[in-house]
């Protein structure tokens, strides 16, 4: 059945010659649409250096149009062996890798991807030791991922896995040991508003940089963990994860965040199923949109950080340097997080005649305008972040219906058709945004919202999810 049989022969002699360990096989394997097909596989190890040597066990199905179409890739960890999500493995171990992107025969061997294949192991090593107890929570992980991949699973279904049942306390995972996560587990226990904060770092290795340091300075409820299992019925999970890879383009960038959320999304979504996703990782439009996405999770329990800070720096600004108390009240931010939000506005006071509005509308804007350019040069340090983070987390726990500007689904909104998170003032509680709050029509708004909202789905058209 394959369409290049001697071809395939002969490289497969190859591998056999270098890595004589790996054993050939004709198997069944199921795509993701469910259909099946006979494949020749050869499972074996390859040898990586990480400090010490190991040997990580892999699989490689060859299709059958095989040299002209790329091998699927996974690794196959033993019982006590967990795998360690990162850029180039996603929770499945299916391996991603740009060498497999860029196939093209005859350039592309198979000899040539395992080479690469153990440098980027070496670089990251994809696989670690389990405690007993962990390798059964592990095995029945990748067998539900498996099977929500197939489109098997019921995501409404209640995770009996992880211990304590949803509801017992306030518990939060933030997912991403970097100074953005570090800066969200200090800033969300510092306001004390979780019994329980868990910090997901699924980096390489020990624990590296400000994870080492949380861990030799112990903060009360806060635990530090590489087990997606310890996250169990967290009621928020804070993404902050965001590739370093040697991306050379800003889409290969955005490629290389999608790919490591394939590994994490589904994951966390089965450990906290009634949980509210609140996405920093950027662009955190996209990631949104990807996180909804993977998640199958309504789009009321997946929020982006989106303007929430700038909104309330807009605000403050007007109110404490500006003078202008009555209009921040109803003043946001909306749109894209960055250069191309704008300044809208919930409500204003009606007058007696259109001269006078007229009047006031230019006065507001005068406002607005030095408020935007008090604005400029401020940047979102990760501190910054976190505190932002902290206070939509309180919002959410605490159920305290208050408005925030954060990105949302905003199909439907201001003539939006396509499937798009921007920022937008909603009402937050336990279950995520509860509300839209409606802004006051200005069509250079709706016009800007409509431009964002155009280059978003340009750019999500592009990616492979």
């Amino acid at each position: 059945q394959y369409k290049f049989r001697d071809l395939t022969i002969e490289e497969l002699k190859n591998v056999s010659k270098t890595y004589p360990n790996f054993t050939f096989s004709m198997n069944t394997y199921t795509f993701k649409d469910g259909s099946q097909k006979d494949l020749l596989n050869f499972s074996g190890t390859v040898p990586v250096k990480y400090g010490n040597s190991y040997n990580i066990p892999i699989q490689l199905w060859i299709l059958d149009s095989h040299p002209f179409a790329p091998p699927i890739c996974f690794l196959k960890p033993t019982a006590n062996m967990g795998i360690a999500v990162g850029k180039h493995v996603d929770a499945r171990g299916r391996i991603y890798l740009p060498y497999l992107q860029n196939w093209s025969h005859p350039k592309s061997t198979v000899i040539g991807l395992i080479k690469e294949m153990i440098a980027k192991f070496e670089e990251e090593l994809p696989l670690y030791s389990l405690s007993s107890s962990d390798a059964a929570r592990q095995s029945e992980l990748l067998s539900y991922i498996a099977k929500i991949t197939e489109g098997e699973t019921d995501m409404k279904s209640q995770s009996k896995i992880g211990g304590k049942s949803e509801g017992c306390f306030n518990k939060i995972t933030v997912v991403g040991a970097g100074d953005l996560g570090i800066a969200c587990v200090l800033a969300v226990a510092a306001k004390g508003i979780a019994d329980k904060v868990i910090l997901l770092d699924l980096s390489e290795g020990a624990a590296k940089g400000g994870a080492m340091d949380l861990e030799i300075f112990a903060l009360p409820n806060v635990e530090i963990s590489k087990d997606f299992s310890a996250s169990a019925d967290s009621k928020v999970v804070v993404l902050t994860v965001n590739s370093l890879g040697n991306a050379q383009t800003y889409l290969d960038v955005i490629q290389s965040n999608v790919d490591l959320f394939r590994g994490i999304i589904p994951a966390v979504s089965h450990y906290s199923q009634n949980a509210v996703f609140l996405v920093a990782s950027h662009p955190v439009e996209v990631m949104s949109y990807v996180s909804w996405k993977l998640s199958a999770f309504p789009k009321s329990r997946v929020i982006g950080v989106g303007a929430n800070l700038d909104s309330e720096r807009f605000q403050y600004i007007l109110t404490n340097l500006l003078k202008a108390e009555v209009l921040a009240k109803d003043a946001w931010l909306i749109g894209e997080q960055g250069e191309d939000k704008v300044p809208s506005w919930t409500s204003y006071n009606l007058v007696a005649t259109q001269v006078e509005g007229m009047a006031a509308r230019n006065a507001r804007e005068k406002v607005a305008n030095r408020a935007m350019e008090f604005l400029k040069g401020k940047g979102q340090r990760s501190w910054s972040v976190g505190l932002s983070v902290a206070d939509l987390t309180d919002s959410i726990l605490k159920d305290k219906r208050k408005v925030h500007s954060v990105s949302t689904l905003a199909k439907g909104c201001y003539n939006i058709n396509s499937e798009v998170f921007l920022s937008l003032p909603c009402i937050l509680g336990t279950s995520g945004v509860i509300e839209m709050v409606k802004l006051e029509e200005d069509p250079l708004v709706q016009e800007k919202l409509q431009s964002s909202a155009g280059s978003i789905h340009d750019l999500q058209q592009q990616l492979k999810l």
